[in-house]
């Protein structure tokens, strides 16, 4: 009985917002790894609210030649974070970071 009311506390309590945060997804056509990173962001932007976009690396000369097959590549406001696929314990751990720095400036 405790747990399950421990656990309605805390799914309860709001997520802080972080829409200071701008992920970009560097991806290519037919890359399973980048449709999997796309799906693993889209969750947690559904939780936390952060901007979010996807680039075709195809599209762009530069970009290709930047990129090529590192993709999947997932920068946060301009940083470039992953390649090849996102680590989820240090993608949770990041926005948590990010959480706690926001809910500090209140």
């Amino acid at each position: 009985m405790l747990r399950s009311f421990l656990a309605a506390l805390f799914r309860a309590r709001p997520l802080p917002g972080l829409e200071h945060l701008h992920v970009v997804l560097y991806t290519r056509p037919g890359c399973h790894l980048c449709d999997r990173a796309w799906d693993q962001l889209r969750k947690e932007q559904a939780r936390y609210r952060f901007r979010l976009s996807r680039v075709n690396v195809d599209a762009d000369a530069a970009l290709a030649a930047r990129y090529g097959e590192l993709v999947p590549v997932v920068t946060v406001n301009g940083k470039e974070r992953f390649r090849g696929g996102i680590n989820g314990v240090l993608w949770r751990r990041l926005l948590r970071a990010e959480a706690n720095v926001r809910g500090r400036r209140r």
